[in-house]
């Protein structure tokens, strides 16, 4: 008889272990431009509008991005967010057809041409107008492309071989020809008043074009002497006014009081001057003239001897405290009517020698100033209609480039009025106010001041005759632009709803709309204006020619030579008629996109109205506003339905993205790193309604969460491996109650993620499959059946039902994050299925019936049971009293009230991972009692759970001889 001890078998090929090629590396840089190479060959975008024709439509209209630079963190957002609606409700098995576009008009462009004709020493006024628009669409079409490659590269489905482009023929006729309707309706009016004008791009600019930064601009107070008044007391004294842009002082017309302030003439200098002020303000006016004296002591302003500034002083406050003063008389501001000043620079004779009425105004408060305020029509929009009520007008003062034209008396010729030096306390401004004896003040004032957000220059409101879309002119039908927009507003439905209330206010208060602009690349004004009358010319046949000939030629159409005689016909002269030179807002040209992407039938798959327009919130003074406009102008309702709304993304920190900062986040170069799925889970992840974060950080959470991901589909993939149809449970009620209740867990998840969809709420639908995936199958399903699946027989009823349970939850799962993860599960799926089509080309999953949403709350109690369990075998490992939680052995004492468990004592040793559990109910406890000890029983070779069956040596269990044998 041999000493030797014979070797245990090793049991390790008896053991259906998970099996699949599906690697856990991802590897997305390198996969996913390979994915879509394939899509592109097998025209995806093309099977899916096949396979969806006749199917409820689902109509997302893309708002235009501008063709202008690589893309940012921005598009990402946007493009993806867009991608997960449009995924989504195909995936919910509607028709939802993506035609993306862009914005290719305007300043942004040319103010970029016009960059590399300057570093080229080239003029641009020397250059043929169509030459240089050639360029213009040259540089455009340039980033298109560079944009669409950018974009399709984050795994955006959509017809990029046939986009939307404002600077196609078509669209530009289709803009035309909706400018000729809001013509031809009445609603369009050239008339002078005060818009936001950029002395830069000399050019009027849009109010979703401005930006406001803070700035520190030179405050004054200017004294105006009262030279007339039906109150005998202000002859004499001297009207303060405060402002902020001395600039406008040479362009003062007149100064405006509030009929309901009250008003005093206070006494101040030495020699002593007499200010009018309102009586609120006078204590601050005052602070400001000593501030001046303290700072300037030779100030002309006051004529004080600083000798005697102290002792004056104190000798005031003695006589104020010995006899005090009457109470000052006081004017009520509706007295001051008929009181005339004259302006300081008076002697200049010509304008400055007009008398400056004093006026009242609904704009003047008590807030800041003197209660005074000095009125300069061509630049302030209070101003002009305040002026314009008591019949004063503009004067033009002050040219496209900011600075005050040859002619103008004082200061002609000179500027730039944005510059601080010009205005500040040595330039020209000051200095001469200051040798007038009328600058009472200056000093430094800190306040938001708007800018240009493309040259990054302060912008002026500037008087010039422009064209307008009047907001409140009767339309057909007795409404008005404003009430139709407003109408609408409460109709749609905004997410979030704040939206409503940002936009409704937006337009509630907003001023006519200004749509013409003095540049060159754009699409032009096609309007003829009778130089007797003043009036366009309506003639929808004109109308029509001018349509069509930009339809062949495009803008350049509008200037070639003979066009005016063509377009104008016969019988009509064309000396009659002015030809308007100015280009349109491109807020129209993109307010206008619903038109040709929608309604012309060049996209067939497209209807109008849109279901979603979904862009940044501000967009609400943007295209939002824009599109809500022009198709009520020209529509009588909004082309939307619903309106979602994303914030911007901040760096980490919830800092502003800057260049200058240094912490812009390039999401080029985050594909070359770590791919683009997990990009889109990024923005999957986040609450996109607010402003939210990325960084480092961040994106390496996000990494995590998608390896859990791809780690969960790599256990579905091996678990999986080999089956067939025919292994299949059929009747869920047929399962174990752990399957069913996996089926009631699936069951609830898909009402959830339907319902997330229907909100938009993608960071809900991402959040909700990501816990699924980690607490109810890593953590729980799969960790408790892996015994199941190893070491059962193939055809034993339990490995088959928790096999048929991961074959649905395989197809739910895949279908379900595609919208997501576009690379990854294209993977999953080809991994599982190498011949099938694009599981991109997949409706919702079809769950089984029977799912009993009663085991929710019963295995609730279960899995609290468990982790309670889970807490007491935990120090028992740690202090190496066992190995594994198999090793274990717990005794668990429920209360009198509890019900008896409907899982027997070895169904729980399962679902707990024990050896055994001994149960003892109806002991007096509060709540279920566990006790854990090492298990006596020994180990089986096969599938480690320790049992009573087992002996020393290590045999098998009664299950594993089976399978084995």
């Amino acid at each position: 008889m041999s000493d030797e001890t014979p070797e245990k078998r090793d049991y390790r090929d008896t053991v259906f272990l998970p099996k699949t090629g599906f690697p856990m590396k991802a590897g997305l840089p390198q996969k996913e431009p390979a994915f879509l190479a394939r899509w592109k060959e097998a025209d995806l975008y093309g099977q899916l509008r096949a396979a969806r024709e006749g199917r409820s439509k689902f109509i997302l209209h893309d708002g235009p991005p501008y063709a202008n630079g690589d893309i940012h963190i921005g598009h990402v957002l946007n493009k993806t967010l867009k991608d997960l609606v449009v995924r989504t409700q195909t995936l919910m098995g509607k028709d939802a057809p993506y035609v993306p576009g862009w914005d290719c008009h305007g300043l942004p462009i040319e103010w970029k041409v016009e960059e590399q004709y300057r570093k080229k020493k080239r003029n641009k006024d020397e250059v043929p107008p169509a030459e240089f628009r050639a360029e213009c669409r040259a540089y455009a079409q340039h980033w298109v492309d560079v944009q669409r490659e950018q974009f399709q590269r984050l795994g955006i489905l959509g017809q990029w071989d046939k986009p939307y482009l404002t600077m196609s023929f078509e669209a530009e006729a289709t803009i035309v020809g909706e400018l000729c309707k809001v013509a031809e309706s009445g609603q369009l009016y050239r008339g002078a008043k005060p818009v936001m004008w950029s002395p830069v791009e000399k050019t009027a600019l849009a109010e979703a074009e401005i930006e406001y930064e803070d700035v520190t601009s030179t405050q004054i107070d200017v004294a105006f002497e009262i030279v007339e008044s039906p109150v005998p007391e202000l002859v004499g004294a001297e009207a303060v006014v405060w402002t902020t842009t001395p600039w406008t002082i040479p362009v003062n017309q007149a100064i405006a009081f509030g009929e309901g302030i009250d008003y005093e003439v206070i006494e101040w200098g030495f020699p002593v001057r007499r200010y009018l002020v309102a009586s609120d303000l006078k204590n601050a006016l005052i602070k400001r003239l000593s501030e001046t004296l303290d700072k300037d002591d030779d100030a002309p302003v006051a004529d004080f001897p600083p000798e005697f500034h102290e002792a004056f002083l104190a000798e005031l406050e003695r006589q104020e405290r010995e006899n005090p003063p009457p109470p000052p008389a006081t004017w009520r501001g509706e007295q001051l009517a008929g009181t005339v000043a004259r302006h300081p620079m008076h002697q200049l004779g010509g304008f400055f020698a007009k008398p400056r009425p004093l006026i009242a105004a609904p704009h003047v408060t008590t807030d800041a100033g003197t209660g005074l305020v000095h009125m300069a029509p061509d630049h302030g929009e209070e101003d002009f209609e305040a002026c314009k009520a008591v019949g004063i007008d503009p004067v033009f003062a002050v040219e496209g480039d900011g600075k005050y034209r040859e002619d103008w008396l004082w200061l002609g010729g000179q500027g730039s009025v944005i510059n601080p030096k010009f205005n500040g306390p040595e330039g020209p401004i000051l200095t001469d106010l200051r040798e007038a004896g009328a600058l009472l003040s200056a000093g430094d004032f800190r306040h938001s001041y708007p800018h240009s957000w493309r040259s990054k220059a302060r912008v002026i409101y500037r008087c010039t005759p422009q064209w307008f879309v009047g907001m409140d002119r009767p339309i057909e039908g007795g409404t008005t632009l404003r009430q139709r927009a407003l109408s609408e507003i409460e109709r749609v439905r905004f997410v979030p709803d704040k939206g409503r209330n940002r936009i409704g206010s937006m337009v509630e208060g907003r001023p006519d709309w200004v749509l013409s602009r003095q540049r060159a690349w754009g699409v032009p004004i096609t309007l003829f204006v009778d130089r007797k009358s003043g009036k366009y010319l309506v003639d929808p046949e004109v109308n029509a020619r001018i349509v069509a000939a930009v339809r062949e030629k495009g803008v350049d159409a509008w200037t070639e030579e003979g066009a005016v005689q063509h377009f104008l016909g016969e019988g009509r002269n064309p000396d009659d008629y002015e030809q308007v030179t100015d280009i349109l807002d491109v807020w129209f040209d993109s307010g206008c996109t619903h038109v040709f992407t929608l309604e012309s039938g060049h996209w067939p798959e497209q209807r109008w109205p849109a279901d979603l327009y979904l862009e940044g919130s501000d967009q609400h003074r943007g295209w939002f506003q824009s599109s809500l406009l022009e198709s009520c102008a020209t529509r009588g309702r909004a082309p939307y339905d619903t309106v979602l709304t994303h914030g911007f993304t901040m760096d980490s920190k919830g800092m502003k993205m800057s260049k200058s900062l240094g912490n812009t986040v390039n999401p080029l170069d985050l594909m070359k790193e770590t791919g683009a799925d997990i990009l889109r889970l990024w923005v999957a992840s986040v609450d996109f309604t607010e402003d939210h974060r990325i960084g480092k950080e961040i994106l390496a959470g996000v990494s995590d969460a998608y390896r859990k991901i791809r780690n969960t589909f790599r256990y579905l993939l091996g678990a999986l491996e080999g089956y067939e149809e025919a292994e299949r449970v059929t009747d869920v009620a047929e399962m174990p109650e752990l399957e069913r209740y996996m089926a009631a867990l699936l069951s609830k998840l898909d009402e959830e993620l339907q319902a997330a969809v229907e909100a938009y709420d993608f960071n809900g639908y991402a959040r909700a499959l990501t816990d699924f995936c980690n607490n109810d199958l890593s953590a729980f399903y799969f960790d408790i059946r892996k015994d199941c699946l190893y070491c059962d027989a193939p055809g034993d009823p339990k490995r088959r039902a928790y096999r048929s349970m991961l074959d649905t939850m395989f197809h739910a799962l895949v279908r379900w994050f595609a919208p997501i993860l576009v690379f990854t599960t294209e993977e999953v799926w080809a991994t599982r299925y190498p011949d099938a089509q694009s599981v991109h080309l997949s409706d919702w999953p079809e769950l089984p019936d029977a799912a009993d949403r009663r085991l929710l709350d019963i295995w609730s109690t279960y899995r609290a049971l468990r982790e309670q369990v889970t807490a007491e075998i935990e120090p028992m490992r740690r202090e190496k009293t066992i190995g594994s939680s198999l090793e274990a052995k717990v005794a668990i004492g429920l209360p009198d009230t509890a019900d008896r468990p409907m899982l027997s004592a070895d169904e729980l040793a399962e679902l707990f991972i024990v050896s055994e559990v001994l149960l003892d109910t109806g002991t007096v406890v509060e709540g279920p009692a566990v006790v854990a000890h090492r298990t006596d029983y020994h180990k089986c070779g096969r599938c480690w759970r320790h049992l009573p069956e087992v002996g020393e040596d290590g045999d098998l269990c009664a299950r594993c001889e089976e399978v084995v044998a």
